[in-house]
């Protein structure tokens, strides 16, 4: 049974590109739950290459996965709310970069402007984290998010506790459950988990 069909999902990739194998395998889940994805991508996603890849390579294949021409410009977002909105907008990975502006309300890429216009319709946005200070300096506006009606994460936890303390990332095979009991308005849990331990194993 697909858990997800009919329903619009808008897909939003920020910077963290070491994370981008575990999450496009969770794209192609989406679609195969029935989901139409629709994929955002922020300016740094579009313009950054990496010994992890080329960004127009990443953004070339979530648009074969989902059929779907990336987002790639705030204007192109913004219709996102009231002229066709999303059922959930995903972000994954976001990055602790993005992540202090979205809990600031700052709009300055496709992405958070796809997320902020889904937060206007009161519709589900979740959130999977990439980022090396949660426990730092971002864990304000980590708690601030948390705190948000509508804001739903992925469980995550710390990834490398011994040499990067501050680090949490979400564990992304949880995305799709995720999704599903956002748009049932609730969290999944439990939401911080031993992420270091996916690892080890």
């Amino acid at each position: 049974m697909m858990q997800l069909k009919g329903k619009r999902i808008g897909f939003g990739l920020t910077g963290s590109h070491c994370t981008y194998d575990a999450v496009v395998p969770e794209i192609e889940k989406l679609v195969n739950e029935g989901a139409d994805v629709i994929p955002v991508v922020s300016f740094t996603v579009q313009n950054t290459n990496t010994r992890f890849g080329e960004g127009q390579e990443w953004i070339q294949k979530i648009e074969e996965i989902t059929g779907n021409k990336a987002i790639d410009s705030i204007v192109k977002a913004e219709p996102l709310g009231p002229k066709i909105p999303l059922d959930c907008m995903v972000v994954a990975p976001l990055t602790g970069n993005s992540m202090s502006k979205l809990a600031n309300a700052l709009t300055d890429s496709p992405v958070l402007m796809a997320a902020k216009a889904t937060l206007r319709n009161h519709h589900p946005v979740v959130l999977g984290i990439s980022t090396n200070d949660a426990l730092g300096l971002n864990g304000i506006n980590l708690m601030r998010l948390m705190s948000t009606k509508n804001i739903y994460f992925i469980p995550f936890g710390q990834d490398a506790p011994e040499k990067k303390p501050n680090s949490m990332v979400a564990r992304m095979n949880m995305l799709v459950p995720t999704v599903v009991e956002a748009i049932n308005n609730k969290q999944i849990q439990p939401v911080i988990v031993e992420k270091y331990l996916d690892d080890l194993n």
